[in-house]
C-alpha cells in the first residue's frame, strides 16, 4: 500500500474518531464516573480558582494535549510554548501551526503560533484566545446585552542552547515574556434594565508575567542507533508575574496568576516508544498558604509509521481526572492531530470535547545539509585512514571541523592519527639508530 492510499485510509480513520464523541455521550458512563469520583474526591482542592487569567491553564490541544500535557521535558514540537520555553533553542525545524481546542461550556480556545531557530538560538511568537459567549437577559425573558467574555495572550520567546556538541547536546534555556488582556462586556443594570457604560471595563483586567525553562538531553539505555537523545529532563516556571483588574474610576487592584514549577522526564528506549511523566506545584505568589494543590500526568507516543502515531495520557488535578487519546498524521510537510478528552473538570456528569491542530513544517534551514557534509568529510577521513594515509585522513576531518567545530568524532579522529603518526615516527628514529 503506497503512502497516498494509506493517508487516506487514516484521514477517514481519524473522522470516524471524531465521530465518535457524539456516541460516546450517548453510552452509559454512570458507574465509571461514580467510581472516578469516589477515588477522587479526597483531592478536592479548596483553593481551586483563586486565581486571574485561569485561560492560561487550558491546554491549546494539538499533540501536548494528547499526552496528558506531560510535556515539560519531551517539548519537540511548538506545543512548547506553554510548557517549557527553553525547547525552540533544539527543535529540529522552523515551524508553524494553529490550534482549535473546544473547551467546556460553548467556550473555546484558538491559537497561532510560530517559532525558528538560528543554529543554537531559538525565538518564536505565540498568540492564544480564549472566548465563552456572553448573554444576558431581563426579567421577562428578553435579551439585553450579547457579546463574548475573552482572555487573550501574546507571547515572544528566546532560549539558548549552552555547550552544544556532539557527544553533550548542551543545556537548553529559555524564557517566555507574555501580556495578557481580559476583555468583559459590559452588563444591565438590575434596576432600569439600562446597559451601565464602562461597567465592562471595570472587571477587565491586564497582565504582564514570565516563564523560564530549562532542558537537559542525554542517551541512557538506548536500544537503538539515533543522534537525538532519548533521555530528556526539564524544568520550567511559568506565568510568574501580576495581574490588575478595574479601570476608569475604579480603584485598580492586584490579582494572583496561576504561577506553577514543573518538572518533567521523557524517555524512549525504542524508537516507536516514548513515555512521558510530570509534576506541577501551583504557587501563590500573593499568599503562597493559599496555593493550589499538586498535579501530575503521564502520556505515551507509538509511532506506527514514518507519517502515523498514536497517542494517549492521563492528568490528575485536584479531583479531576482528565483522560486524552489522540493520533497524529502527516501529509506534504503538514502534520494534523485531533485528540478527545474525556473530562471531569467541572461537573458531575462526564464533559468530552475535541481539539485540533495543523501544523506546517518550514524547514531546518539547512542543518541537515550541513550535518550531511560535514558526515562526508568525516566518512572520507575514515577510507583514507583505513589506507594508511593519515595526512590526508586529517584534511578530511578538519573540513569537517570547519563546517561544525563541535564535531567531536572528527577531534578524537584526528588525536587518534596524530598519535599513530607520532608512533611511526618514533619507530623510525629507533630503526635509524641501528
Amino acid at each position: 500500500m503506497n503512502k497516498s492510499a494509506g493517508t487516506s485510509i487514516l484521514l477517514q480513520l481519524l473522522i470516524f474518531c471524531a465521530l465518535q464523541q457524539t456516541k460516546l455521550r450517548c453510552l452509559d458512563l454512570t458507574v465509571l464516573n461514580s467510581k472516578l469520583n469516589t477515588m477522587f474526591y479526597s483531592n478536592v482542592d479548596k483553593n481551586e480558582g483563586t486565581t486571574s487569567f485561569r485561560s492560561l491553564n487550558i491546554p491549546v490541544g494539538g499533540r501536548a494535549e494528547s499526552m496528558g500535557t506531560a510535556y515539560t521535558a519531551l517539548a519537540d514540537d511548538i506545543s512548547f510554548f506553554d510548557y517549557n520555553p527553553a525547547a525552540s533553542a533544539v527543535l529540529k525545524n522552523s515551524e508553524a501551526a494553529v490550534f482549535h481546542n473546544a473547551w467546556i461550556s460553548d467556550s473555546a480556545v484558538e491559537t497561532v503560533a510560530a517559532t525558528t531557530r538560528f543554529g543554537n538560538l531559538g525565538t518564536g511568537v505565540q498568540l492564544k484566545c480564549f472566548y465563552v459567549p456572553f448573554t444576558e437577559y431581563n426579567s421577562t425573558g428578553e435579551r439585553t446585552t450579547g457579546n463574548y467574555y475573552s482572555e487573550t495572550t501574546a507571547t515572544l520567546n528566546v532560549s539558548y542552547n549552552f555547550l552544544a556538541g556532539y557527544n553533550f547536546k548542551g543545556i537548553a534555556i529559555g524564557s517566555n515574556l507574555k501580556a495578557a488582556w481580559r476583555s468583559v462586556p459590559d452588563y444591565t443594570d438590575n434596576d432600569t434594565g439600562a446597559i451601565i457604560s464602562g461597567s465592562g471595563l471595570a472587571q477587565s483586567g491586564a497582565a504582564v508575567m514570565a516563564d523560564l525553562g530549562l532542558l537537559f538531553r542525554f542517551n541512557a539505555a538506548k536500544l537503538y542507533v539515533d543522534r537525538d537523545p532519548n533521555l530528556q529532563i526539564g524544568f520550567s516556571l511559568l506565568n510568574a508575574g501580576n495581574a490588575w483588574t478595574g479601570f476608569g474610576a475604579t480603584v485598580t487592584r492586584d490579582d494572583p496568576l496561576p504561577t506553577k514549577v514543573a518538572a518533567g522526564i521523557s524517555y524512549r528506549m525504542i524508537r516507536p516508544l516514548t513515555f512521558t511523566a510530570e509534576f506541577r506545584q501551583p504557587v501563590n505568589l500573593s499568599n503562597i498558604t493559599s496555593s493550589e494543590q499538586w498535579s501530575a500526568g503521564g502520556g505515551a507516543s507509538v509511532q506506527i509509521t514514518d507519517f502515523f502515531t498514536c497517542m494517549g495520557g492521563f492528568l490528575l488535578q485536584g479531583a479531576n481526572p482528565r483522560i486524552s487519546f489522540g493520533s497524529q498524521f502527516e501529509v506534504n510537510k503538514v502534520q494534523m492531530n485531533i485528540n478527545y478528552t474525556f473530562d471531569l473538570t467541572t461537573s458531575m456528569n462526564p464533559v468530552n470535547h475535541i481539539s485540533l491542530s495543523a501544523k506546517i513544517n518550514l524547514g531546518d534551514k539547512g542543518r541537515q545539509k550541513l550535518r550531511d557534509a560535514v558526515d562526508n568529510y568525516y566518512r572520507e577521513g575514515i577510507a583514507y585512514y583505513a589506507r594508511g594515509n593519515l595526512t590526508a585522513a586529517i584534511e578530511q576531518w578538519k573540513k569537517a571541523l570547519e563546517l561544525n567545530k563541535y564535531f567531536d568524532p572528527a577531534k578524537e579522529a584526528i588525536k587518534t592519527a596524530e598519535r599513530s603518526m607520532q608512533l611511526y615516527r618514533r619507530i623510525v628514529d629507533i630503526q635509524t639508530l641501528e
